[in-house]
């Protein structure tokens, strides 16, 4: 089993990227947006909560998210691996991830970071709020996520850094060509 988490600002190509590397290993694919965005459309109990603090742009508090990510890694306990994708944020979430990890005998393996200046992150976002309408894409809301990210998330990267699970591609140029540097370091 290989665990992987993809890191970057909202934009960075995180889904894109996933989607690929989905095809290529057989990841079962854990999206904290997807997640949120699930419950909300289906109306569980979780969903009416996140989809208040996501409707405010703020983030979803650690319990939550955790909460529903647990869900996920139960769902599917034949998984080849998992690639988590938007989690975690925080270091007291990159901690809860390696204990729940290390009590159903597996790790975090790899973290690829995408490294995306903020302006190509905006202009991507921006092409894609055309696209795809996303209500967390809307420009306060973005703004809100981009300075929690730049201000806060990045600040997990030391943590994984200092394990030696840490590595960061250059995310910006051929999809194809960033994806071939994010396989060259899953061995």
């Amino acid at each position: 089993m290989i665990n992987l988490v993809l890191f970057g600002p909202p934009g960075a190509g995180k889904g894109t990227q996933s989607e690929k590397l989905i095809q290529k290993y057989g990841f079962v694919h854990i999206s904290t947006g997807d997640l949120f965005r699930w419950h909300t459309k289906n109306d569980t109990a979780l969903g009416k909560r996140v989809k208040e603090i996501m409707n405010s742009g703020a983030l979803v508090p650690d319990e939550i998210t955790i909460a529903m990510l647990k869900e996920e890694l139960d769902k599917n306990p034949q998984a080849k691996g998992f690639l988590f994708d938007g989690f975690p944020r925080t270091v007291p979430q990159a901690e809860a991830l390696d204990k729940f990890m290390q009590a159903n005998n597996t790790a975090i393996h790899y973290v690829i970071a995408l490294d995306v200046t903020e302006e190509e992150v905006r202009n991507r976002i921006a092409k894609r709020r055309t696209i795809e309408n996303r209500v967390d894409d809307e420009e306060e809301k973005l703004n809100k996520r981009i300075t929690e990210y730049f201000t806060k998330t990045i600040h997990v990267l030391p943590y994984y850094k200092n394990q030696g699970r840490l590595n960061t591609v250059h995310g910006i140029g051929n999809i194809d060509e960033i994806f071939d540097n994010i396989c060259k370091l899953i061995v």
